[in-house]
């Protein structure tokens, strides 16, 4: 029971780990929430390249010495803009353009990188993630990027579902198909910005959109995702960092192994779409084999 108590509240005792957590939280909530639209939209390629996408501002920044953070982020905004204008070219797939963008801005990055030597060990922090070495003002900067992403999804959340759904229907009816793709883009660079810190560039595409893939088994209903993949995400950081913290082991590294972990169970074991779920219905049953299930349609709240 000693031990127990210990592996609880041992993290607890040292600020750095306080301060992890309180980030690693606030990422797994805001990552899951924008990560759901995400997933719903079928675009989950964009995180990768968004987060590929901040390298050259990033190296920008690091050349000038200023704000790698704001240099990555204005990067990324500009990408995530330019993504949203080719694509309405509906010749070309919203991947095809990702894909196009993705390469261009890390091809750039190498290049910029390239004219200043000795970057490597500044930028390590960047690329794997520093949660247990934040500051008390990352922790404040966290907290409010990530309150402004949440209120501003939620001011958009039924016009970016009913675009997510059915574009057509959705610019039938109005809505500004074009500014929502940028709003949903905007949101989904700056939630990989502030998650750097906690998983870094290499793996942030993982706290984006395996929480929202998990809550995506879990359920049909889109109000029960919203709650279910931030949930995931956060409860997935928090068990991340006590196993680093119990085994020193790398925390980004482990957030993502345990998120991935619980998408493995929800993959085998969610009630309705699991796979041993499934099979297990079809063993119990008497009847001839049924048809094949149609893909679930997914229901506003």
């Amino acid at each position: 029971m000693s031990a127990v108590l210990d592996f609880v509240t041992g993290p607890w005792e040292h600020l750095f780990m306080r301060r992890a957590f309180a980030v690693a939280v606030m990422c797994g909530i805001v990552s899951g929430v924008i990560g759901a639209h995400v997933v719903l939209r079928g675009m989950a390629f964009i995180g990768d390249a968004v987060s590929h996408s901040v390298f050259p501002g990033v190296a920008i920044a690091f050349v000038f010495q200023f704000n790698l953070v704001l240099g990555g982020a204005v990067a990324g905004l500009l990408t995530a803009l330019a993504v949203a204008v080719f694509s309405q070219n509906r010749r070309l797939k919203e991947d095809s353009v990702i894909g196009v963008f993705f390469a261009a801005a890390f091809g750039l990055g190498i290049v910029i990188l390239s004219t200043a030597p000795g970057y490597s060990g500044s930028l390590e922090s960047f690329l794997f993630g520093q949660i247990l070495g934040i500051s008390d003002g990352d922790v404040v900067t966290v907290a409010v990027m990530g309150l402004l992403l949440l209120l501003l999804a939620a001011a958009v959340h039924k016009e970016l579902v009913t675009v997510s759904l059915d574009r057509e229907t959705a610019r039938a009816a109005g809505l500004p198909v074009f500014a929502l793709d940028i709003v949903l883009y905007a949101l989904v660079t700056v939630t990989v910005v502030i998650s750097l810190q906690a998983v870094g560039n290499i793996l942030v595409l993982a706290l984006l959109i395996t929480p929202a893939a998990c809550a995506r088994l879990l359920t049909d209903r889109i109000g029960v995702m919203m709650i279910l993949a931030p949930a995931i995400g956060a409860a997935s950081a928090v068990a991340g960092l006590y196993l680093s913290y119990t085994y020193n082991l790398a925390a980004g590294g482990l957030i993502v192994l345990v998120v991935t972990s619980v998408f493995v169970l929800c993959w085998l074991f969610a009630p309705g779409h699991g796979l041993l779920t499934r099979a297990r219905h079809r063993d119990d049953s008497t009847s001839p084999a049924p048809e094949p299930e149609p893909e679930p349609v997914l229901q506003q709240p």
